[in-house]
């Protein structure tokens, strides 16, 4: 009896082709045996193959997961980082804009002083020192009868003791 897993070889050695043969039986047997061994190591391979698939997957699936979650994460940081760095923009704008009123108003008050003491230096005369005194207070009107803020500041007072009222 020839198989295709012998080779093509049929028979015993000795060329007697009986099927009776205990020769032959024996090695019918254990191609069947080895035949069998063979299909439970595949049938194994292909489980453990089937499993580390499964592995591969669930693995798969959780990093997409986290993927998932991590560009959520990285969005909610990004869109506080532009709302922060927004505001940052406005705090700074704020900030060059004070600075450039408190520059303007020391320089009104170093005006003011330096008028002031050119005024007292030339002139002994204390009723003249009251009439300017004077004038300068009614000059918290402009030209149009408005009041003019720049006017109502208190003349020798550094600018933080006039922040303080």
């Amino acid at each position: 009896m020839a198989s295709p897993i012998s080779g093509g070889y049929s028979g015993s050695g000795s060329g007697s082709g009986s099927e009776g043969d205990p020769q032959q039986h024996i090695m019918d047997q254990r191609k069947r045996k080895r035949m069998q061994s063979n299909r439970e190591s595949a049938r194994r391979s292909r489980m453990r193959k089937q499993q580390h698939l499964d592995s591969l997957i669930s693995q798969a699936d959780e990093l997409k997961k986290e993927n998932s979650q991590i560009s959520t994460s990285i969005g909610i940081t990004t869109e506080l980082y532009l709302n922060i760095e927004s505001d940052n923009a406005i705090l700074r704008a704020q900030m060059a804009e004070l600075t450039n009123r408190l520059n303007s108003l020391n320089d009104i008050i170093n005006y003011m002083n330096s008028s002031m003491s050119i005024t007292t230096t030339t002139t002994n005369n204390h009723h003249f020192l009251a009439a300017t005194h004077h004038e300068a207070q009614e000059t918290h009107f402009n030209d149009c009868g408005f009041m003019d803020p720049w006017n109502s500041l208190a003349a020798n007072q550094p600018i933080m003791d006039m922040l303080m009222y």
